[in-house]
């Protein structure tokens, strides 16, 4: 893929992860469910690979924030920044190191949520001492997996599809 190319897709990705949270009507508890911002961040990794894609999930919640106040700046964007960086770096060199089949697009779906949510804990778990507050590890498991379940199993049905049908119509090699 070339550069222009490149920066076009990233781009586009950046924008719905902007515009994807307006659907969740702008609760953040359907937010911490649904995850929207995720879903943009791990297509880039299997379109744009890993690199161009862990800007867009670094960028994108800082952004948002900036821009809409939505999700807080501190500690909730700083974290999620790491975390959604975490996705799109992993998802595109695991799924560049594959066969790239579709059991290769659920591994490195698989392997990015949880390097991502592993990061996001490691640095909420700093953000928080900084606030003096305790990340416990009853705190990291209900945030990180048991309020994300509904948006687990979207990233799960839903990328796989689109990563199907984008190969179908070689915007992924």
């Amino acid at each position: 893929m070339n550069n222009t190319k490149r920066l076009v897709i990233s781009a586009l990705m950046l924008a719905l992860c902007l515009v994807l949270p307006f659907f969740t009507g702008q609760i953040p508890e359907i937010g911490n469910m649904l995850l929207p911002m995720h879903l943009p961040v791990l297509l880039a990794g299997f379109v744009v690979g890993g690199p161009s894609a862990m800007l867009v999930g670094a960028v994108a919640p800082l952004l948002r924030s900036v821009i809409w106040g939505m999700p807080p700046m501190f500690p909730k964007a700083i974290g999620m920044a790491f975390e959604l960086a975490a996705y799109g770096l992993v998802t595109g060199i695991v799924y560049r190191k594959s066969k790239k089949d579709t059991k290769a697009t659920y591994i490195s779906l698989l392997c990015a949520m949880v390097a991502g949510r592993i990061v996001w804990g490691v640095v909420s778990f700093v953000l928080y001492g900084i606030m003096g507050n305790v990340l416990t590890i009853e705190i990291f498991m209900a945030e990180a997996f048991l309020n994300a379940i509904p948006g687990i199993a979207v990233q799960l049905v839903l990328i796989p599809v689109l990563v199907s049908a984008l190969k179908k119509t070689n915007v992924i090699k």
